[in-house]
């Protein structure tokens, strides 16, 4: 009788070092998925981080456009003031007011360009915003899947304690009744 307890409890103490090994390996394929998950995550961060920095010099270089376009201005009112009180330079004015208007033409142009870059900025950093937060969703779905999977191996464990106490208790009423 004393041999057959001792070979049961031989057998639990592998089943639970297989059972400690099982969870050991799925906990560092678990690992793997959430470090996996992590770098996604900084990946975007540092897209985000991109997008944003390409707003502000794209934002500077629209106040450089505004401010250039805003001098042009300027000087087209000034040369038709001067072209009202010198008609001797009136084909030299004209030739300028053309050349000034066809230079805040491309400045608008370039406005609308940088306009529309700026729209699709937005839009690109919106989507990357909306897939940061997919992932971390994802993420804490693994997480939350990964601490419920710990909890059930807990119990298991807890089990397989209470029945060795039981054993062991067993084992010493068999110990203590052979002996006189």
């Amino acid at each position: 009788m004393k041999s057959f307890h001792v070979k049961l409890l031989m057998g639990l103490a592998l089943a639970l070092c297989g059972l400690c090994a099982e969870q050991w390996v799925q906990e560092n394929v678990q690992q793997g998925e959430i470090n996996t998950l992590n770098r996604l995550v900084y990946q975007k961060d540092s897209d985000l981080q991109y997008a944003t920095n390409s707003l502000a010099g794209l934002n500077q270089q629209v106040s450089l456009l505004e401010a250039n376009l805003a001098n042009t201005q300027a000087a087209a009112q000034s040369n038709a003031l001067q072209l009202a009180s010198q008609k001797a330079e009136l084909v030299r004015f004209r030739y300028l007011n053309s050349g000034l208007t066809n230079q805040v033409a491309q400045y608008q142009a370039a406005v609308h360009a940088l306009e529309d870059r700026l729209d699709k900025a937005c839009n690109g950093i919106e989507q990357q915003n909306l897939l940061i937060t997919n992932l971390l969703q994802q993420r804490d779905l693994m997480v939350g899947r990964y601490n419920a999977a710990m909890k059930d191996r807990n119990g298991v464990v807890a089990k397989y304690n209470a029945l060795a106490k039981q054993v062991a208790a067993m084992q010493n009423e068999s110990s203590n009744r052979s002996q006189p």
